[in-house]
């Protein structure tokens, strides 16, 4: 057989291999096969090959939800120590050839928080000093994101600085999921692309299966009407109708509350308190108290960012809520999983009420995208979204 005529049918035979292979792995069409594809961490996606020039690193904030991610995306977090020298300093060293390649560095930025962030800032620091082509920070968790603006006289604007860090020490896109304020997309320059995620699209899938009778979406505070509101039409794109409510709540000082009124009915309604994060949960108990005497048969919250700081474990067990569902953004407290367990946060007190979501899923999705230039607009939204 001429030798150019063997070479020929090598090839035929690769690619029909290559085929037989592709098809046989069922992967799901997020935008047509399964609207709540974003909840569901064993449904495989189009994974990106190990050869593609994409790692994915993490520090300690979350590394069970950046394990998560890897293993939607195929592949496995990358080499990288993250620990601390006697004196305190991060002693920070990546094992892995980065060279011309794209870099996703995974982490939260939750307490405690300024560990965290300067870790953030050295990982992006030693990607770009070691020549990575391109720097995505994929941040779950914004932490400073409610310093976004001067409240009184003399006091930073915290959540911008923290941009201008980031981008200073070269970072060259940012995926985030459900900041506190739309605006901080705008604290960074126009090098650098936000992508803000929805993330209480992950939450559509859990509260569909609860039953609810009559429900009412209800912002604790006049500030997240528009994310109830958006939550509210992303229900209504499933075949529901619920209503819409909101807390009036006037303040005596920092997570001090001196009184809330209810506009809006909630009067025989499951109820269902949208915020994107919940602190000391002090906020969230009163409201949930006020919906119940206002008459709610029940009374259920979501939040993305379970920060859960203090004694809110035993606030919710103890509160009128039936139930809390937060996101993986930022692990419960107690978390063991880091190089920094004597840093973070501990708590023995688990409230059999909070229920967690996982969005690796959809962090996953975005990373995919994010490399291989694709369209973000389908992570938004739900299938039969149509507009608010």
């Amino acid at each position: 057989m001429p030798k150019n005529k063997a070479i020929i049918m090598a090839f035929k035979l690769i690619a029909s291999l290559s085929a037989a292979t592709f098809c046989a792995t069922k992967f799901i069409n997020t935008a047509d096969d399964d609207p709540f594809w974003r909840t569901k961490a064993h449904v495989p996606l189009k994974s990106l090959p190990e050869s593609s020039g994409y790692l994915v690193f993490s520090g300690n904030s979350n590394r069970p939800l950046a394990r998560e991610i890897a293993s939607s995306l195929g592949t496995h977090l990358g080499n990288v120590k993250v620990g601390r020298f006697a004196d305190g300093e991060i002693n920070l060293q990546v094992f892995d050839h980065i060279r011309g390649r794209d870099v996703f560095l995974i982490q939260s930025t939750c307490p405690p928080v300024n560990e965290h962030l300067m870790e953030l800032l050295l990982m992006i620091s030693t990607a770009r000093r070691a020549s990575a082509k391109k720097i995505t920070a994929v941040i779950p968790y914004y932490g400073y994101a409610r310093q976004d603006r001067k409240m009184m006289s003399r006091v930073p604007i915290s959540a911008a600085d923290v941009a201008k860090l980031l981008e200073t020490v070269g970072v060259d896109r940012v995926i985030a999921c459900d900041l506190h304020c739309g605006q901080i997309q705008g604290f960074f320059g126009p090098r650098v692309p936000v992508d803000n995620l929805e993330s209480s699209i992950v939450a559509l899938d859990h509260f569909k299966q609860l039953n609810l009778i009559n429900p009412v979406i209800v912002s604790p505070d006049a500030g997240g009407v528009y994310r109830a509101k958006k939550f509210q039409s992303f229900m209504m794109s499933e075949n529901c109708d619920p209503g819409l409510a909101m807390i009036i709540k006037q303040r005596a000082g920092p997570n001090k509350i001196e009184r809330m009124d209810l506009v809006g009915s909630v009067d025989g309604c499951d109820a269902i308190i949208i915020d994107d994060m919940i602190d000391t949960a002090g906020t969230l108990c009163q409201a949930a108290e006020v919906l119940k005497i206002n008459g709610a048969r029940r009374v259920f919250a979501f939040a993305t960012h379970g920060l859960l700081s203090k004694d809110a474990m035993q606030k919710i067990e103890k509160s009128p809520l039936d139930e809390v569902v937060i996101t993986n953004t930022i692990p419960l407290p107690g978390n063991k999983d880091t190089e920094i367990a004597d840093l973070v946060p501990k708590s023995n007190f688990k409230s059999e009420k909070v229920k967690q979501v996982s969005v690796a899923t959809l962090l996953a999705e975005a990373i995919r995208r994010a490399y291989q230039k694709e369209s973000f607009s389908q992570l938004f939204y739900p299938k039969n979204f149509k507009g608010e």
